[in-house]
């Protein structure tokens, strides 16, 4: 069996990527209320822009540029602790690029802005090739076979994409493409999404990742500048624009890393999917695999003595089933059931979890019975809690998504809010 393509090459290594980090996150409520969403956790042990950097690093473009601006600290003491072990002696980097109001006194007004405002950044790497990426998508991806992708038709921008439901692709920007591949037309969230051919019930959704050679995107944004009533987005505001101009653009089908299916990609936008991106990692055969070792995940290792369960008694017996538990954490006399538990998460004996997501240094109490929730970092719930039993009751005190997962943080605990990172 042939191994499947790589492109670690002088086309990466050519390569500037730029991460989008700047973004609000609302749609997570409290759980961007402190941070923004790129740094929220997820897994167990990462945060959701670990994924974009991880497939960086693992695609050979160690050239890497994080944008962000609103409530950043979490997001900046994460990159300063897991991602500054690259040299620049080897030209390798992930540099900060906070909003500094370098071209007047706003501050980053729309992704193709803050792009924008760092044209001074881009030249002095001059690379040939930009990689534009989200912070906040969960996936893993060779960029070098897209760059390839580019580079063979002869683009002037290429859009990651995949299909998606109808039903949701008012979320995404949506494609119709020739069956070259090259885009016919691109818009923003449309209200009414045109199906693929063939395909009524699916949408070709772009993903939010775009190579454009260098020269063109320099062109294109300073072009942007100067349109009347841009909002400075790419997908609102350059791709239909390049598309307008006769552009060369293309859509790169995003597939998994041996190219056979069609890649996992989850934008965890909102609690459901947040708590639904989380629990898939507990499947037998995860559709996400974060054990491979040839696509490793990359974070900041905490230093945590490994997990423990105490007693054994048939009332009180610490125990985990289908479920991931982090170093650090002390399950004692409580049973763990199809849930997430971060580090240094303790829960007390004679109380349950089942399908839960538990965040950092947070203690359950004695007694408690919870199920299908999300738990704030820091949270201490009272022995005897019960969550997720009675929604009408629990919807006046928690957050709580379509779905019915609620969401618990140590405000609506009435309690002092840890440091949250």
């Amino acid at each position: 069996m042939n191994p499947p393509q790589r492109f670690v090459s002088l086309l990466t290594k050519d390569t500037l990527a730029l991460v989008l980090a700047g973004g609000r996150g609302t749609r997570l409520g409290a759980l961007t209320s402190h941070r923004v969403k790129p740094a929220v956790p997820f897994g167990g042990k990462y945060r959701l822009i670990d994924f974009p950097l991880s497939n960086c690093m693992n695609s050979g473009i160690r050239r890497v540029g994080v944008m962000t601006q609103y409530k950043s600290h979490s997001l900046l003491a994460h990159l300063n602790d897991a991602w500054g072990f690259l040299r620049r002696e080897f030209n390798e980097f992930v540099e900060i690029m906070p909003a500094q109001q370098r071209t007047g006194p706003g501050w980053y007004e729309g992704t193709a802005d803050a792009v924008y405002q760092n044209l001074d950044i881009i030249r002095a790497h001059a690379p040939q090739f930009v990689l534009v990426l989200g912070g906040d998508h969960v996936y893993k991806m060779d960029y070098g076979t897209m760059l390839g992708f580019h580079v063979e038709r002869g683009a002037d921008v290429t859009i990651g994409c995949i299909e998606v439901p109808l039903a949701e692709a008012r979320e995404f920007g949506v494609m119709q493409v020739d069956a070259a591949g090259r885009v016919e037309q691109f818009q923003e969230k449309p209200s009414e999404p045109a199906p693929i051919p063939g395909k009524p019930d699916s949408a070709l959704a772009s993903m939010g990742i775009y190579v454009f050679d260098t020269d063109f995107l320099l062109d294109a944004l300073m072009a942007d500048r100067e349109m009347p009533g841009s909002s400075h987005d790419f997908g609102k505001d350059v791709l239909p624009t390049a598309l307008a101009e006769g552009r060369s653009v293309f859509a790169f089908p995003f597939r998994d890393l041996k190219g056979n299916t069609l890649g996992y990609w989850r934008d965890v936008g909102n609690l459901d999917a947040y708590w639904h991106a989380n629990l898939e990692l507990i499947d037998v055969t995860p559709p996400l695999d974060i054990y491979d070792n040839n696509w490793p995940i990359w974070t900041h290792q905490v230093q945590a003595p490994p997990a423990k369960f105490v007693f054994n008694d048939a009332d009180r017996r610490g125990m985990a089933i289908d479920s991931m538990i982090a170093g650090g954490c002390i399950v004692s006399g409580a049973r763990v059931h199809r849930s997430l538990l971060f580090p240094f998460v303790h829960v007390d004996e004679r109380s349950t979890l089942d399908e839960c997501v538990v965040l950092p240094r947070t203690h359950i109490g004695t007694g408690c019975h919870i199920r299908r929730a999300v738990i704030e970092t820091g949270c201490r719930i009272p022995a005897g809690e019960m969550i997720g039993f009675d929604l009408a009751r629990d919807a006046k005190r928690f957050e709580m998504s379509p779905e019915g997962v609620l969401l618990v943080t140590p405000e609506m605990l009435r309690q002092e809010l840890p440091y949250v990172r």
